[in-house]
């Protein structure tokens, strides 16, 4: 296993040069992309640092982009162009552009999500490199402050890294997935990637995310969906993160009082001093009380919610599942995840079970298991087996 040399790249703060590299990389069938960034004390990502490469007649060219001295808005054209950008990890380099551009690429390959098509496990960048292309980067600074001006060679050349091979992992993974003719499994995973919704995008559904939100009685869902929605518009107002606008507890210990007052505001759990008075506590009361004369939402699904005969299936198909991805060489939560279980037994209108490639794969599978037809077995070599009750 090798140890990539120095990376030649080019260091891009002035915003004609960096003009001149996106009119390049519309032409460009593709591109690699990645992004640095922090967000421990804001809302939204700030973004740091953008890195990109491209093929050029003799080779490939790195460019380090400094958003802190050029208007990375430009990208916005690059993203709306057909050129593909390769990128890793994608999930939040997504929120990141959203946010910084106010787009994202049109076009998108996320070599993490398809190197799970062809045998591997959520890989990270370094493993990926190491089973594809024989390279082992060095080790960097994993708590690099990338918003610190200048940034050192050896940290730009750790970010340089990150894309320098990221078109040679997408030449290997595409030819393994043609190969193996998942192709457009890749492919489609990665758009409902590409067109999830980042962060504050739907704050009235904020409330979800907190840990015992299936306890509450529907009114108290109804406030706790009021108030988590208005924490989620205060920190995107002010670009803060949600913890610092107002605990978790304090959601679920308001929802559960209903208070009408700032005396009874305060003695909610997890209300502070700093949210029992003043305008930070009208605008929670406000919320309490608009939550008070909504209609509570559903309680959120889970498996409690799945008829009782069913509920020992899930267990069943689990172990079934995890065969099935060794078998195929597929990423485990990909094929199908506890909730995609459910989510079929319950015959929700979105499971992802009931669909395309999963539903050739499984489907069929999991209605003979529940109805009876099929069972599980040992092969007598450690794997399971799915064979029809006849036998």
């Amino acid at each position: 296993m090798q140890r990539p040399g120095p990376i030649d790249y080019r260091w891009v703060d002035r915003q004609d040069d960096l003009d001149k590299i996106i009119d390049t990389l519309i032409d460009e069938p593709r591109y690699a992309l990645d992004t640095e960034f922090h967000r421990e004390r804001t809302y939204y990502p700030r973004l740091a640092l953008m890195q990109v490469a491209w093929s050029t007649g003799d080779g490939q060219e790195t460019a380090l982009i400094d958003p802190l001295a050029v208007d990375v808005k430009v990208f916005d054209a690059l993203f709306a162009s057909n050129s593909l950008c390769v990128i890793h990890a994608a999930q939040q380099d997504l929120d990141v552009l959203t946010h910084a551009v106010g787009s994202v690429p049109r076009q998108m390959f996320d070599t993490q999500l398809a190197a799970g098509f062809v045998g591997y496990g959520t890989p990270s960048l370094v493993s990926l490199l190491q089973g594809e292309v024989g390279v082992t980067p060095a080790k960097g600074d994993r708590l690099t402050d990338w918003l610190r001006r200048p940034l050192t060679d050896n940290q730009r050349q750790y970010a340089a890294v990150d894309v320098e091979y990221l078109l040679q992992l997408h030449d290997s993974l595409i030819e393994q997935l043609t190969d193996a003719e998942r192709l457009t499994w890749a492919e489609d995973a990665c758009e409902q990637l590409r067109t999830r919704p980042v962060s504050g995008s739907v704050p009235d559904d904020a409330w979800l995310r907190l840990k015992d939100a299936r306890s509450l009685r529907p009114g108290a869902r109804a406030v706790a969906r009021s108030v988590a929605a208005w924490r989620e518009r205060r920190a995107m107002r002010v670009d803060i993160p949600v913890r610092q606008v107002l605990p978790d507890l304090a959601i679920l210990g308001v929802s559960q009082r209903a208070p009408t007052t700032a005396k009874e505001l305060k003695q909610a759990r997890g209300i502070d001093e700093r949210h029992s008075r003043g305008g930070m506590a009208e605008e929670i009361l406000e919320a309490v009380r608009q939550g008070k004369e909504s209609e509570p939402p559903p309680s959120p699904p889970s498996a409690d919610d799945l008829d009782r005969n069913l509920r020992p299936a899930i267990t069943l198909i689990s172990a079934w599942v995890g065969q099935l991805a060794r078998d195929e060489k597929l990423d485990t939560a990909l094929l199908a995840t506890r909730s995609d279980i459910v989510a079929f037994l319950r015959e929700d209108e979105d499971a992802r079970l009931a669909t395309g490639w999963r539903s050739e794969l499984l489907g069929d599978g999991i209605r003979r298991l529940v109805g009876g037809e099929a069972g599980l077995t040992f092969d007598g070599q450690g794997r399971l087996r799915l064979i029809s009750v006849s036998d």
